[in-house]
């Protein structure tokens, strides 16, 4: 039995392994300007708090954005 197929299929996993992982957004706030943003880690600054439901990580940036209207900090700027 040759082992390539397996050694290519593990080469093509351990490429994409990284971008699926990117696959998070946070609804964070501004503490200062009480501006929220979406973002695609989860901030480590303490001027940014997360703020959407119970720390939600959406998957998408357009799931993001529609949650975004749900988050009364944010839709009430």
């Amino acid at each position: 039995m040759e082992l390539r197929p397996f050694a290519a299929a593990g080469l093509v996993l351990a490429s994409v392994a990284p971008a699926l992982a990117a696959n998070e957004f946070y609804i964070a706030q501004d503490m200062k300007t009480k501006k929220c943003t979406i973002l695609d880690k989860k901030p480590t600054d303490t001027s940014m708090i997360v703020v959407s439901r119970s720390g939600t990580i959406y998957k998408t940036r357009a799931e993001a954005e529609t949650g975004m209207e749900t988050v009364k900090v944010c839709s009430s700027n």
